[in-house]
């Protein structure tokens, strides 16, 4: 799979997570638990905006996060501001 250029969306995806308190492992956990299968090591590499983010684990988060789809487009600084 092709990275985006010009994404951001790895950023934000960690502001989100520090910003609902959770740690890379545990935010695993629950997505593992929902049936999406992933692993720290590609959650990290999303975060870091090395892979692009699968499309069941973006539903995963957004559901985990109670949030709409359009704040994983927010800038990362705008996160706490939510």
């Amino acid at each position: 799979m092709q990275k985006l250029k010009d994404s951001n969306m790895g950023y934000t995806l960690r502001a989100l997570r520090k910003a609902n308190g959770y740690t890379q492992d545990q935010l695993v956990a629950k997505l593992n638990l929902m049936g999406i299968e992933t692993n720290r090591n590609v959650y990290s590499r999303i975060e870091t905006c090395e892979l692009n983010i699968p499309v069941n684990l973006l539903v995963g988060l957004q559901e985990i996060y109670s949030c709409t789809f359009d704040d994983f487009f927010r800038a990362p600084e705008d996160i706490q501001n939510m």
